[in-house]
C-alpha cells in the first residue's frame, strides 16, 4: 500500500486558501479514479482505490496543519507502513505559482506541516512540493498562505490539478520523472512546431487581411525612331497620272 498525504486545514473557511492545495490535489486524484467516498478515521479524512494496480490510501489531516504528523502517524502504525511508503503534496513557497516538484527526504524548510511529519515520521517521506509562489517578505508569510487563491490563479491551478491526476498511477509506482511529465503536459504543454521556413518565403497575410495586389509594371517604352522620308523617282507624268487613280 501507499499512502499519499495533502497537508492543509479542515473547514470550509480554508477550502480555498492556498496552503490547502495539498488537499485540493488529493481531492482530484480520487475524483479522476474513482476513489471511495472519504470517511473520518485516523484524525483524518480518508478514501482508497487503486492507481496502476497499488493500493493507495488518501489522506487529509484533520488535525490542522501544525499537528499534521499525528494523523500520519497513526494511519502508519495501522498499516505498518513506513516513510518509504508515504507521499506528502504540500504548497510551497520557494516555486514559482503552477510549478511541480517531487523531492525524495529533505528538510521541513519551516513549514508547520512537514515539521509535524518530521517528528513523527522521520524525514524519509517523499514529497510533492507545489508552488503557490512567495509574498516577497516573510512576514507577510502567514497572511498569504491563509488567503485564498485568486480568480487570476484558476486556470494554473485547475491544469495543475488536473496534471497530477493525470501522473498519480506514475507517482503510485515511484516513478517521479513520468509524474513530472504528466503535470508539465497540462501546465506547459509542447507547442505545435511548424515547418521551417524556407529563403525567400513570404511570411502569410493575417486572418481576414487582405492579400496584397501585385501592381502591373509599365511596358518599356519604344525608343524614338526617325523616319528618314524616302526619294521620290516618279517622272512628272507618272505624279499627274497617279493622282487620277
Amino acid at each position: 500500500m501507499k499512502l499519499f498525504v495533502g497537508l492543509g486545514n479542515p473547514g470550509a473557511k480554508y477550502a480555498q486558501n492556498r496552503h490547502n492545495i495539498g488537499f485540493m490535489a488529493l481531492d482530484e486524484i480520487a475524483a479522476s479514479h474513482g476513489f471511495s467516498p472519504w470517511k473520518n478515521k485516523f484524525q483524518a479524512q480518508i478514501c482508497e482505490g487503486t492507481l496502476g494496480g497499488v493500493k493507495v490510501l488518501l489522506l487529509k489531516p484533520q488535525t490542522f496543519m501544525n499537528l499534521s504528523g499525528q494523523a500520519v502517524g497513526e494511519a502508519m502504525r495501522f498499516y505498518k507502513l513506513t516513510s518509504a511508503d508515504v507521499t506528502v503534496l504540500h504548497d510551497e513557497l520557494d516555486l514559482a505559482p503552477g510549478k511541480c516538484r517531487v523531492k525524495q527526504g529533505g528538510g521541513h524548510a519551516g513549514h508547520n506541516g512537514l515539521r509535524s511529519l518530521h517528528s513523527h515520521i522521520g524525514a524519509d517521506y517523499a514529497r510533492v512540493r507545489l508552488g503557490i509562489g512567495h509574498p516577497g517578505h516573510k512576514d507577510a508569510v502567514a497572511g498569504y498562505v491563509l488567503r485564498d487563491f485568486p480568480k487570476a490563479d484558476a486556470d494554473w491551478l485547475d491544469d495543475l490539478m488536473r496534471g497530477i491526476a493525470d501522473g498519480a498511477t506514475a507517482l503510485a509506482a515511484g516513478d517521479g520523472g513520468k509524474f513530472m511529465n504528466a503535470v508539465s503536459l497540462r501546465t506547459a504543454p509542447p507547442r505545435s512546431s511548424g515547418g521551417a521556413k524556407s529563403p525567400g518565403q513570404k511570411k502569410p497575410p493575417a486572418p481576414g487581411q487582405a492579400k496584397p495586389v501585385k501592381q502591373a509594371q509599365p511596358s518599356p517604352q519604344p525608343e524614338n525612331v526617325v523616319q528618314t522620308p524616302e526619294t521620290d523617282t516618279r517622272s512628272a507624268l507618272q505624279k499627274l497620272a497617279d493622282r487620277f487613280k
